[in-house]
């Protein structure tokens, strides 16, 4: 990001009332999320399962004093397709109002394809609500492909 020194550190949960607000800072996340204090504890226990899970990362971009500006989660997902190919799998990406149009998204990309590479990923892949145009066309200029289709089922 442009004269904003960035780094990338797993989540703490002290950060978990900034990833929150964040989530619940769209149209979509305005009515799946609750950001009020306390948090709910489905916040905490989802963390606690996160930071148990070694193929877990739940990541946030901070900028100088500390302060989360984004937030996304890593999955690192083992399979027998591909000949054994680990996949990288991005979820719930978000960036900070103050920070969007900035170049911080596509930085926090840059960081996590270098993390699944690390990981010895085959393929790094992520779902999008296909109500999100502008995501769409910021995944396409990152080189991801829409190559299928995605399906989900909900259970509650």
């Amino acid at each position: 990001m442009r004269g904003i020194a960035i780094k990338f550190r797993a989540a703490t949960e002290a950060d978990l009332p900034l990833i929150v607000q964040m989530l619940a800072d769209d149209e979509i996340g305005q009515s799946r999320e609750d950001p009020r204090l306390p948090l709910s504890s489905v916040y905490t226990d989802a963390f606690s399962a996160i930071t148990a899970d070694k193929n877990q990362l739940l990541a946030v971009a901070v900028a100088e004093g500390d302060t989360v500006v984004g937030t996304l989660q890593l999955s690192f997902v083992p399979g027998m397709a591909r000949m054994g190919a680990w996949r990288g799998q991005i979820e719930a990406v978000r960036i900070a109002a103050s920070h969007r149009n900035s170049g911080l998204g596509r930085e926090m990309f840059e960081w996590a394809i270098e993390e699944c590479r690390s990981r010895n990923c085959m393929l790094i892949q992520l779902t999008t609500d296909k109500s999100r145009p502008d995501a769409h066309r910021f995944y396409d200029s990152l080189g991801f492909e829409a190559t299928h289709e995605g399906y989900k089922l909900k259970l509650l």
